[in-house]
């Protein structure tokens, strides 16, 4: 009998019962935040959690269950409850008291809206973890433990911050179904979040610099891994501040991309996942290059169509439409020679096989254009190919014509 309960207890805690219990979590409140979205009309918020909450659950379902003993799998996978969650509880709650439907437990859905933030905050334990979950020296596991406690530290004050405002009459809701209270602190809370977010932002930045220095002493699959990781996490961070500068810019088109933006922290996760799964399938130089590329267009475009609209609305006398559409087309018109020359600059530097590429065959159609012997096209036709393409064999045929 002793050794049959055992037995049951070692099944209920083991790790595939874990990842069933949190993929099942995640998924039911997934499942649960599609109604609660289009019923309190905020469509936009559960998209972005659907967006980034999607990829976290399932690369954390496929590392936690192919490596069981690498903990970024099983944060995956609680960063996906935990945004699944926050999106329910903050629908709930916005139908509760903004909506007026006096819906039951709603204390209960603010609460649970708090896990936004929180939730986000463990990406960065994941890029320290990466690839595989272990830490190389004592140094960076003090920094962790540092990082942990400052986190639970920040926990607890949000916490309190959220039980004084639940106790308060009345209770004050944003329009995004979060406590105005904690959204906008103040009081104690407001002189500790401040500093406990710096020290945070702090550490994230040195676990970002211990994985450019692995970069740079690593070697072959370490190093593909790495390239993956630092394509999502670049992307991840030009979209986390074109969402922060822009989504309160006050004008409706940059707004917009200010919201769009927030899609990208989808990046991240997806980058990580096949970086540990199935890097080796992937072109990594050629994505790390357009990536870089397109973010760089897309960050000078803005600011050229920002920059313009100001110029238009605030020294020269257009009225807003007029210049929001000259803008417009400008930005669109400098798209192509832009990208070129960007795409240029980044190949030169991140993909150099396609930047030697281009400059061999570049040579070797300005050396055709005086070319006279035909044998001596073909030997360089085939020294181009072989240079360019490192083909396993090259060889040149030549229809004769009399």
């Amino acid at each position: 009998m002793t050794t049959g309960v055992t037995a049951r207890r070692r099944r209920v805690a083991s790790p595939a019962a874990w990842v069933i219990l949190l993929g099942g979590l995640a998924a039911l409140s997934f499942a649960a935040a599609i109604p609660l979205t289009l019923l309190a009309h905020q469509e936009f918020n559960g998209l972005v959690a659907l967006v980034i909450g999607v990829p976290c659950a399932g690369v954390g379902v496929l590392v936690a269950r192919r490596q069981r003993g690498n903990p970024i799998g099983w944060l995956f996978l609680v960063i996906a409850v935990c945004l699944f969650l926050s999106t329910d509880g903050s629908d709930y709650a916005f139908l509760s008291y903004r909506l007026g439907h006096h819906l039951p437990l709603g204390p209960v859905g603010l609460a649970l809206g708090q896990l936004w933030g929180p939730s986000l905050f463990l990406l960065i334990v994941v890029v320290l973890l990466f690839p595989d979950g272990r830490l190389p020296s004592a140094f960076w596991r003090w920094a962790l433990r540092v990082y942990c406690a400052v986190y639970a530290g920040l926990l607890a004050a949000l916490a309190v911050a959220t039980a004084g405002a639940l106790v308060a009459h009345p209770i004050r809701v944003d329009s995004n179904g979060g406590l105005s209270a904690v959204n906008t602190p103040v009081g104690w809370y407001k002189a500790v979040q401040p500093p406990a977010m710096a020290v945070l932002v702090v550490l994230s930045l040195c676990f970002i610099g211990r994985q450019v220095l692995s970069w740079r002493r690593s070697s072959s699959d370490r190093r593909q891994q790495l390239k993956w990781l630092a394509s999502g996490a670049v992307f991840t961070l030009g979209c986390g501040v074109l969402a922060t500068l822009l989504s309160s810019s006050g004008i409706t088109l940059l707004n917009l991309v200010g919201g769009l933006a927030w899609f990208g922290w989808a990046a991240l996760p997806v980058s990580i996942g096949v970086a540990i799964l199935r890097y080796r399938l992937y072109d990594i130089d050629r994505i790390i290059s357009r990536t870089l590329a397109y973010a760089i267009v897309t960050g000078l475009l803005v600011g050229v169509y920002a920059g313009l609209v100001l110029l238009a609305t605030r020294v020269l006398p257009f009225h807003t439409p007029v210049a929001v559409a000259a803008s417009t087309l400008a930005a669109a018109a400098l798209f192509s020679p832009l990208r070129r020359q960007v795409q240029r600059a980044v190949d030169r530097r991140f993909n150099r096989a396609r930047y030697n590429a281009d400059k061999t065959v570049a040579a070797f159609a300005a050396r055709l254009q005086d070319a006279v012997d035909l044998d001596a096209v073909q030997d360089d036709l085939a020294g181009v190919v072989h240079r360019a393409l490192e083909p396993a064999h090259v060889s040149v045929w030549i229809s004769q014509r009399d």
